[in-house]
């Protein structure tokens, strides 16, 4: 269990890492011609949203994932107003990318709401796709999973869907952790049910997507930060992909637009699945954070 807690984590900050180079160009044709298939590590391109950022680092979402990471090892688990405090210290002195969901969620903190009123009408995958620390610190206790993940996850995003996917991901990366297969735990999941109706279909029609060519799949569903569009497009990764983890990130981030939130999500479902064997040891290496990270993993509950 804890080996492939510990492999969901790196490989869900490794799907993000991996994105950084060409997170949010939309033109994949621009992807092909200026970068190339991303298969490494790269720097952000002149021009990006992460100009502060270099090979190996994360974007705005693994640095948030980060956070909570460190937030669970330093106080022994999840408290939202320690990690909404944390989070507020960090997002106040922040170099990189802020998004209109940190921006909003910041400027209701330090207009004293509370961290479970904080969150701004934002939808996008993002903050949802940051949760593999909880799913790896209770991966024996799904109701404490549950509710972490809705609240780490309404402090930023209170849309419904946002709220819907982080309960979906964290089901069904417990029940991967726990033996079932991605595919069968995604369906698992879908029959126990999904919190927001329109989340529910777009979860099955990245499911009937599954073997399909992934950029034109992702092209259709669309490449934005929503979650309508973005977890279809994990979902079809994950059922495409369900037993090469490295294939799915690439592929993920050849697709273009919200790549970022995307391999956070992938990352989870396939990593908990896969292991450490099938985690690249070449994107382990260029991963900045990687021994900080192991380090903190080596302390969860049930290490």
């Amino acid at each position: 269990m804890h080996d492939n807690a510990t492999a969901m984590t790196l490989a869900s900050f490794v799907g993000d890492s991996l994105a950084l180079g060409a997170h949010w160009i939309y033109d994949t044709h621009l992807i092909d011609t200026r970068i190339g298939r991303v298969e490494t590590l790269l720097a952000p391109p002149p021009g990006s949203y992460h100009p502060n950022r270099q090979q190996g680092e994360f974007t705005h979402y693994g640095d948030q994932a980060l956070l909570l990471l460190e937030s669970l090892v330093g106080n022994n688990g999840f408290t939202l107003d320690t990690f909404a405090g944390n989070w507020q210290e960090m997002m106040q002195k922040y170099d990189g990318y802020m998004d209109k969901a940190t921006t909003a969620a910041l400027e209701n903190l330090q207009t004293q709401k509370s961290p479970e009123t904080s969150g701004s009408a934002s939808s996008d995958l993002g903050g949802a796709a940051r949760i593999a620390p909880l799913i790896a610190w209770y991966a024996d206790d799904l109701d404490s999973l549950i509710e972490a993940a809705h609240a780490q996850t309404k402090m930023t995003h209170k849309a419904t869907a946002t709220i819907a996917g982080a309960e979906f991901l964290a089901k069904t990366a417990f029940k991967i952790l726990h033996g079932t297969a991605p595919t069968a735990a995604i369906e698992e999941s879908l029959e126990e049910g999904v919190a927001d109706l329109d989340l529910d279909n777009r979860i099955r029609m990245g499911l009937d997507s599954a073997g399909k060519n992934s950029r034109e799949v992702i092209g259709h569903f669309g490449q934005m930060c929503g979650i309508a569009a973005a977890m279809p497009g994990v979902i079809h990764l994950v059922a495409s992909y369900e037993n090469d983890l490295r294939t799915a990130l690439i592929e993920n981030v050849m697709a273009g637009g919200d790549s970022a939130a995307r391999g956070l999500a992938t990352g989870i479902l396939l990593g908990a699945h896969l292991g450490m064997d099938a985690v690249p040891e070449d994107w382990l290496n260029d991963m900045q954070k990687h021994d900080h990270i192991v380090g903190l993993l080596a302390q969860l509950p049930t290490a």
